[in-house]
């Protein structure tokens, strides 16, 4: 009678060590795309800063030639 409620224990836990497994299992999976999804979103950032920066630097550009067009504009009225 005790081997018995012994072996029912066992069965017990066996069955519980399974459900863990599978639940770790199932989390590494979820893990994993989690992860995909970062790296999916940081490439989304780091493709946007650069397009941000470009912007920027156009818009620099496009400042600078707007000064160098009125300079020579106002060099010309003071002629």
């Amino acid at each position: 009678m005790e081997t018995d409620a012994l072996f029912s224990q066992f069965g017990e836990i066996e069955a519980k060590v399974e459900k863990l497994i599978e639940l770790c299992k199932s989390q590494q999976a979820v893990n994993a795309e989690l992860n995909q999804k970062v790296r999916q979103i940081e490439e989304e950032l780091h493709q946007k800063s650069e397009s941000v920066k470009r912007q920027v630097e156009e818009k620099a550009l496009i400042r600078s030639r707007i000064d160098n067009l009125l300079a020579k504009i106002e060099d010309l009225t003071h002629s």
